[in-house]
């Protein structure tokens, strides 16, 4: 399971977010709704063993989180969001299930269709101490979304006007260093944050390597690797110790291990390790920033999407020293302004940009076109 992001944080006073828990098991609905009342600042509106009950529960409860079991009779989880979203359209649904290829296929086709969010429950042959992460990652990852606006993220399908923070949110960008790797760090939202920025850049793919780290537990890192190559119809894929990193290659840290990179004979390679967890991640996007940083200087070029915590701020300082340029993404867009916003609050972001045009601007600094 992945580490969560975040430490736990306390929920803000008066502060009452309303949940609603979906599951065909009556013990798993007992003990997430247990686990929420004791964190405080959650009520459980409703609860329902199977997705027709959730539909109908959604639309009357008007949850604010709904935590959604995939695997569950009458109307499984994959068929039901689509209808709780229609129900309930200001709804932020996190997807759970089993750590398996199928589901987290299914997980990240449920990402697609509008869920924010997934958790990988613990499974019962494993150590006693799984159950008490994946309490801790769920009630972060509640509070992380409870504490975001009450919006639905904009993930418009035309290009926008690009739009930039006020100056006080951006430092001017460093020298006309022509980019020579792109870094891309996300967390809460990501999926679907990267595919779009990658999407919106792709004739410039061609040109230079693209080194991912997003948040996700182990089997999930290669399945959205799989995903990325289809959609993108570019060579992208899980990264293996010793990779060459060579444009037009999409590589994806796997879930469990820190991806960084070395440098050896005039090129360079992935590093995988499995160091302690930075910033509550394995893997960091400290990490890989700090370490592209040592090789590439300059001509790194850095993207901060949306997502929980503040992993990837001391690397993005790292970059920044040398010479570096880091965008992030705008509060308006995000899921949630954790990562990003402390890249913007630190003041280490170049650019801060809606996720529609975040694409565009990277195009544009790897072909030197303007955009």
């Amino acid at each position: 399971m992945a580490l969560s992001p975040v430490t736990q944080a306390s929920p803000a006073p008066g502060r009452i977010t309303r949940v609603m828990i979906v599951d065909d098991s009556a013990v798993i609905r007992g003990m997430i709704g247990r686990w929420l009342t004791e964190a405080g600042g959650f009520e459980i509106v409703a609860t329902a063993s199977n997705g027709r009950m959730a539909v109908d529960a959604a639309a009357r409860t008007k949850p604010e989180i709904i935590l959604l079991d995939l695997e569950m009779p009458e109307i499984d989880g994959l068929a039901a969001l689509p209808l709780i979203l229609k129900a309930h359209p200001a709804s932020k649904v996190i997807v759970i299930s089993t750590l398996t290829q199928r589901n987290a296929e299914i997980s990240l086709k449920c990402l697609s269709l509008g869920a924010v969010d997934y958790l990988a429950k613990p499974e019962s042959a494993r150590a006693p101490g799984a159950a008490n992460e994946f309490r801790r990652e769920l009630v972060e990852k509640m509070r992380a979304l409870s504490e975001t606006k009450a919006r639905t993220p904009r993930f418009s399908a035309a290009p926008a006007p690009k739009v930039v923070s006020p100056a006080p949110a951006a430092i001017p960008r460093p020298g006309s260093t022509k980019p020579q790797c792109l870094l891309i760090g996300s967390s809460t939202g990501g999926p679907r944050a990267v595919e779009r920025v990658l999407l919106d850049m792709k004739p410039a793919l061609s040109r230079i390597p693209v080194l991912i780290v997003q948040h996700m537990p182990a089997m999930f890192t290669a399945v959205f690797a799989d995903h990325l190559q289809t959609l993108l119809s570019l060579p992208a894929r899980e990264a293996r110790d010793g990779d060459a990193v060579a444009p037009g290659t999409i590589l994806v840290a796997p879930g469990g291990r820190h991806m960084g990179v070395v440098s050896s004979g005039g090129k360079v390679a992935i590093r995988l390790n499995d160091g302690p967890p930075e910033n509550f991640c394995r893997p960091a996007v400290d990490v890989l920033f700090r370490e592209a940083a040592a090789i590439y200087g300059a001509s790194a070029l850095a993207v901060v999407l949306t997502g929980m915590g503040s992993d990837g701020t001391h690397g993005a300082r790292i970059l920044s020293k040398a010479g570096a340029t880091v965008i992030a993404q705008d509060e308006a867009t995000s899921i949630v302004w954790g990562m990003p916003g402390s890249i913007v609050k630190a003041g280490l972001a170049h650019e801060v940009l809606p996720l529609e045009s975040i694409g565009r601007s990277l195009k544009g600094l790897i072909t030197g076109a303007s955009t």
